[in-house]
Order: structure tokens, then C-alpha cells, then sequence
């Protein structure tokens, strides 16, 4: 019998496992598809704190393995179909194995939208990003383009003002869905241009990094290109959260309700951390610091329900 099933393996689910583990329980961290969630497909990392240098998404997510191993947690490489919350000991069905455990954290994480071109999945961590935050930084005078007409790609685009010379956001339609607050922030900031009725048809580089797009007006089909330096893709993030249909209370996008001040979800027992019931802020601190709280309260429970 398992006492906590971490079900993920980036910041949230690694941090939940090594407090729950370091709390004396029999933890099992079940790895998912991608080990190491979303920090895989980052290049470089300079606002997590304790590294003065630039440290790799890969790099940091092997150190927080071999942390969790060391403090006891046992790592199985598995992907979870579907979940039995109805009762204690609760079930998740793997493809190699049905796990029972009397506490289950979830750390599922939430994936960017991609366009879904072959060049963009080339140049991701060369040029192509999904979190501005994360990689702003790195185009320090330099030109990009945001690519999407919603809060997420309006709130990009501003961001990197902070940094880019010039933005470019580029949007399909001739309107954008943002909040009109934010619309008049972007209007008003003469770093900021907008291509209206655009779409991106490829993105162009020389094999290292990214150069340009193409692109094509989807009033007039004319093509052109644009040369550009880096590109941020906002089209919006879906939480990985289907297998939790029908178990768990969830909001209108997917996301994972939990209780504001804690943990704890709809189901007494289950606990949830990171980008998977919050579609704010989606940084590592972040979800390390929710994994936190998450192996803390399942450690609660446990010492009352045992």
C-alpha cells in the first residue's frame, strides 16, 4: 500500500513527493510521458532561485530527481489511463500497473498550444518559446513577434517590451478576444505593432536558430515574409486533466479547483500543485513552492486518517 501517489514529474510533482517522503511516507512518483514536465523542452533558466548561472530545463529537472531518489521517493516510469476517487485506498490504472494509495497528489501540468508546424517543434529553446517570462530575457534588443489575440498573447507582448526592441503581434482575426484594458495598453505602446488577419504559415531559420516567418494574409492569401529574431507563441495552455473527468471538481478550461488557502480538491485525500489548477503564473518557483504545500497537506491527512 502507497501512502502518496505524486502523479507528475516537474517542479510540483518532484517538490510534493521529496516533503511527502521526508515526512516518513511511502511515496511513489509516477513519471508520466515526459519526464520533467514542460522544464524538458527549456534551454536555459535564470530565475530559479539558487543558481547564479544559467542552468538548463533538463539539467534542473535531473537534480530534483536524484534529490527526490535520495529522500526515499520511488520514481516509476508510467502513464496514468484513469483514476478511482470513489473510495479510500483510491486507484490509478497505469499501463503497467494498477496503483492503490491512501493519498494521491496531482501534478499533471498544463501544455502551450502549439500552431503545430514542423519548424516550430525544430526551433523550440532556438527561438520559439511558449512563456515570455521564462525567455524575454534572452532577446534583449532584439526583434520578436507574438503569435495569438487573447490575454495571454496581449500580456506576452507587453512583457517583452521590457526587453525586445520592437514587438510584433501577429493575429488571425481583425479583432482581439483580450480584456479591453489590456487592448488600450497595447495600442498605446509604441514598441508594439499589430498584423491583423495574418497567419503564420512556417517559421524560417538556418538550422541554430530562428530568422523569420512566413506569412499569409487570410483576407488576400497574399504571402510575405518577416524577418524576426524570436517567437512567442500565445494561443493558450490546456491543462493535462481528462483522465480527472467526472472525479474531480474542475473549472470551465479544464483547470483543477482546489481550496484557496491549501491543496486540497473536491475529494477528501486528493491533492493537486502546480500549472494544472493554475493558469496564472505557470513558473517553476511557483509550482515547487505548490508541490510544497501539497506533500505538507497530504502528510496532514495521513496523520489524521491513517
Amino acid at each position: 500500500m502507497i501512502d502518496v501517489l505524486v502523479i507528475g514529474s516537474g517542479p510540483a510533482g518532484y517538490t510534493a513527493a521529496i516533503y511527502a517522503a521526508r515526512a516518513g511516507r511511502k511515496v511513489v512518483l509516477l513519471t508520466g510521458t515526459q519526464q520533467g514536465g514542460q522544464l524538458i523542452i527549456t534551454s536555459f533558466i535564470e530565475n530559479y532561485p539558487g543558481f547564479a548561472d544559467p542552468i538548463s530545463g533538463p539539467e534542473l529537472m535531473e537534480k530534483m530527481r536524484l534529490q527526490s531518489e535520495k529522500v526515499g521517493v520511488d520514481i516509476v516510469y508510467d502513464v496514468i489511463n484513469r483514476v478511482d476517487f470513489s473510495q479510500r485506498p483510491f486507484k490509478c490504472f497505469g499501463e503497467s500497473a494498477v496503483y492503490e494509495s491512501k493519498a494521491v497528489i496531482i501534478a499533471t501540468g498544463a501544455n502551450a498550444k502549439w500552431l503545430g508546424l514542423d519548424s516550430e517543434t525544430k526551433y523550440v529553446g532556438r527561438g520559439v518559446s511558449a512563456c515570455a517570462t521564462c525567455d524575454g530575457f534572452f532577446f534583449r534588443n532584439k526583434e520578436v513577434a507574438v503569435i495569438g489575440g487573447g490575454n495571454t498573447a496581449v500580456e506576452e507582448a507587453l512583457y517583452l517590451t521590457n526587453f525586445a526592441q520592437h514587438v510584433t503581434l501577429i493575429h488571425r482575426r481583425d479583432t482581439l478576444r483580450a480584456e479591453r484594458i489590456m487592448q488600450q495598453r497595447l495600442f498605446v505602446n509604441e514598441k508594439i505593432k499589430i498584423l491583423w488577419n495574418t497567419e503564420v504559415r512556417d517559421i524560417i531559420g538556418n538550422d541554430e536558430k530562428v530568422t523569420g516567418l512566413s506569412l499569409q494574409n487570410t483576407q488576400t492569401n497574399e504571402m510575405s515574409e518577416m524577418p524576426v529574431d524570436g517567437v512567442f507563441v500565445a494561443i493558450g495552455h490546456q491543462p493535462a486533466t481528462s483522465i480527472f473527468v467526472g472525479q474531480l471538481k474542475t473549472d470551465d478550461s479544464g483547470y483543477i479547483i482546489k481550496d484557496s488557502l491549501s491543496s486540497k480538491t473536491s475529494v477528501e485525500g486528493v491533492f493537486v500543485a502546480g500549472d494544472v489548477c493554475n493558469p496564472t503564473y505557470r513558473q517553476a518557483v511557483v509550482s515547487a513552492g505548490q508541490g510544497c504545500i501539497a506533500g505538507i497537506d497530504a502528510d496532514k491527512f495521513l496523520s489524521i486518517n491513517n
